[in-house]
């Protein structure tokens, strides 16, 4: 075994095989399982599927991620990733419990904050340098920890929001840890960077089944999507910590000077998203959490396009913006923060602009036809 662990941490990268495998042997399991005991979604206003569709895949990515990460992990699991794996089990059983019996969204809030503060507080994984960021180096624990609720909360709801059409969380999922997995293999942190490979070796099989499943179609649901965005909060703290104190990192011609710019192009759409929505749902005078159609997702989707165009265009527009991510990542701060929100909102425009020239053809095709 130590000779396989070793083989593992020379090259991380394996374990999203084993990750994958496990994950592969188990789902036609959790798809009887959800059947058998009706926990399946059905057809509503909010959705375009048909059918009864499992939507428990959050079990198997959990599961497949945890069993790979614990087994050949090379560290022993200290305090700290302890709490982590604690915090995860218990925001699994937050999103299904919203699966089953939809939560109230107060009381989703609650139990989101209480895996936060087991992985924030408890855990101490939390943002503590701005970067010179409007002059501001390392911060307080007063602004460190309000901070990082706020960087949490709008990552994994982020990832949850954007989970409306098929593959295209877990697609945006893969792309981001693969990100970091190849990111931190470069610098020599094995852990991090195996952490990262099992949870896209999970996202993977689950993809799959989600996008060519056809009878054995399955959807991760809020509890795949709360342990996706509970995961990549602490692979962007760790990312953005290690940067902040680049003096730690072995292969330095790797360090960021504009780290959080970074993180922030590879969450692009999620965070994107995310912001937009709840700024038009608040400018309508409506709760940010209120549930709409009117997510990118929802946008193309009434543009013309299929899931599977939708799903590949944004995780074409993420690598994108991970790209420019790259280009400034050693750039003054202030600038490349100012220069992708430039391209953010080019973006949001142009989708604006695509999706009304859609509607306008459909008005004028429904007029002439009459």
């Amino acid at each position: 075994m130590n000779s396989v662990q070793s083989i593992i941490t020379l090259y991380p990268f394996l374990l999203g095989l084993v990750s994958f495998a496990i994950g592969y042997f188990f789902m036609p399991y959790v798809i009887q399982m959800a059947r058998k005991k009706e926990l399946v979604v059905k057809p509503n206003k909010r959705t375009s599927h048909e059918g009864r569709i499992p939507n428990i895949g959050g079990i198997n990515i959990y599961s497949s991620f945890v069993l790979s990460y614990l087994i050949f992990s090379t560290e022993a699991i200290d305090f700290q990733y302890r709490v982590v794996l604690a915090g995860m089990f218990f925001i699994l059983l937050v999103g299904f419990f919203d699966d089953m019996i939809e939560l109230l969204a107060l009381r989703k809030l609650w139990g989101e904050v209480i895996a936060g503060f087991l992985l924030i507080v408890v855990a101490d994984i939390r943002l503590t340098n701005l970067y010179g960021f409007i002059g501001i180096g390392e911060i307080a624990g007063w602004l460190s920890y309000p901070l990082s609720f706020f960087v949490y909360l709008l990552v994994i709801n982020g990832l949850n929001l954007i989970d409306g059409v098929d593959g295209l969380a877990s697609g945006l999922g893969v792309v981001i840890c693969t990100f970091f997995g190849v990111y931190f293999d470069l610098i020599n942190e094995s852990s991090l960077s195996m952490m990262s490979f099992a949870l896209v070796g999970a996202l993977l099989i689950f993809f799959f089944y989600n996008v060519f499943g056809g009878k054995f179609k399955i959807f991760m649901g809020d509890s795949g999507a709360l342990v996706l965005g509970y995961i990549v909060y602490l692979l962007v703290v760790r990312f953005c910590e290690i940067n902040a104190y680049s003096a730690n990192i072995i292969n330095s011609e790797f360090a960021m000077s504009a780290a959080p710019v970074v993180a922030i192009c590879v969450l692009s759409i999620p965070l994107i998203d995310t912001l937009r929505v709840m700024v038009t749902r608040i400018k309508k005078g409506l709760s940010p959490f209120a549930a709409d159609r009117n997510h990118v997702h929802h946008l193309l989707l009434n543009a013309g396009l299929k899931h599977r165009e939708v799903t590949l265009v944004l995780i074409l527009v993420n690598l994108f913006f991970i790209v420019i991510g790259l280009l400034l990542r050693n750039v003054r701060i202030e600038l490349a923060f100012f220069i992708v929100v430039a391209c953010a909102f080019i973006f949001t425009i142009s989708l604006w602009r695509t999706v009304d020239r859609f509607e306008q053809k459909k008005a004028e095709k429904n007029s002439a036809c009459r």
